[in-house]
């Protein structure tokens, strides 16, 4: 049976583990985060029916299988009931590849009682799926495992032994792993603290794609830590965060780009990624877009506009006194359009959350 099973704790963004880890993002954004996602995924099957299951689907036990039109036969059996969606049929044949000592197979039935997939969840379970696989040499279970260890999931809390587990997956080049690792020796929690072993796993991590790593690596180019601090560098890493769709990367690189800090100033593309900020919530540039459209920062004037993004980032928490001043001297029909913009963005959030 081929090493095809994701063992992620769910997908990105969700799958975060948020941890006072590290202190090196800005004022403006939470701290530094366990990623929660492996890069491996169940390969899908070349059939109209396989469809692998998505995180939102791996968390109820009350799951309604596809249908399948493709028999469960073969090594891959498993992966192929798995993928589509039946689950108690995969943890059948699973369990049967287990006995004869496949490794994946451990990982594929922790992976089904992790997340609840036709049968109750039980991380407990889980834990001792992921620990037979683990010592059975599979990569991605030495992951998740390490995981609910750093967490205290399933397993009492343990970092060191968190810690001998990311490191023996980084060694085979496992980008998350690496990822969390870093932030061990960052902050000296499972591992001596070494902020320069820091910068070398959340950077490798970084060129691996993973984008919140491309984030940290670029507060570390500015703050100089664990590496010499180097203005364009930082710009770098963030635009690539950015460009990934990362909302806090999104706004720090259009807060550099409306100041040419170490890049070249671009006023047109610093809006669009400061929009791309606030409409995932980002309550700093909320406000900033305020200024922006009121002051016509490369963009028209548009009062309403900036109003508008004023009030949301009010509602949110934040405050300025200068800007309500001006704000409160427009007329009453813009005060009253702006108003009725700022109420349809909330509602039109609220029906559809960020992610």
């Amino acid at each position: 049976m081929r090493s095809r099973t994701a063992i992620a704790l769910a997908a990105i963004g969700p799958a975060f583990f948020v941890g006072a880890m590290i202190a090196t993002r800005p004022a403006h954004s939470e701290s530094s985060s366990w990623f929660g996602k492996s890069e491996e995924a169940p390969a899908k099957k070349a059939t109209p029916a396989a469809k692998a299951p998505t995180a939102n689907q791996g968390t109820s036990a009350q799951k309604k299988p596809v249908p399948s039109t493709v028999p469960a036969t073969g090594e891959d059996a498993a992966y192929t009931a798995f993928d589509q969606g039946q689950y108690l049929t995969a943890l059948k044949l699973a369990e049967a590849a287990a006995a004869k000592g496949d490794a994946t197979a451990h990982t594929l039935i922790a992976r089904i009682h992790q997340e609840g997939l036709g049968v109750a969840k039980d991380e407990k379970i889980a834990a001792n799926w992921y620990t037979r696989a683990a010592e059975l040499g599979d990569v991605p279970a030495m992951f998740s495992l390490a995981l609910m260890l750093a967490e205290g999931r399933g397993v009492e809390k343990n970092r060191n032994a968190a810690a001998a587990l990311f490191e023996k997956a980084a060694l085979t080049g496992h980008a998350a792993a690496n990822y969390n690792l870093g932030l061990l020796f960052l902050k000296g929690d499972g591992k001596p603290e070494n902020p320069y072993r820091a910068f070398q796993h959340i950077q490798y991590a970084a060129e691996k794609g993973i984008a919140q790593a491309q984030y940290d690596v670029a507060a570390m180019y500015q703050r100089g830590e664990g590496i010499q601090p180097n203005a364009f560098e930082a710009g770098r890493w963030l635009s690539r965060a950015a460009e990934q769709g990362h909302d806090a990367a999104q706004y720090d690189y259009a807060v550099l780009l409306l100041k040419g800090m170490g890049l070249t100033r671009d006023e047109p593309k610093a809006l669009g990624y400061m929009k791309a900020a606030a409409e995932k919530g980002i309550t700093g540039a909320q406000n900033r877009l305020a200024y922006i459209h009121l002051e016509g920062v490369g963009t028209d004037k548009n009062p309403v506009e900036a109003a508008k993004w004023r009030l949301i980032a009010k509602k949110n928490g934040v405050e300025d006194a200068t800007l309500d001043e001006t704000i409160a001297k427009l007329s009453k029909a813009d005060r009253t359009a702006a108003e009725k913009a700022a109420s349809e963005w909330t509602d039109r959030i609220q029906v559809q959350p960020f992610e």
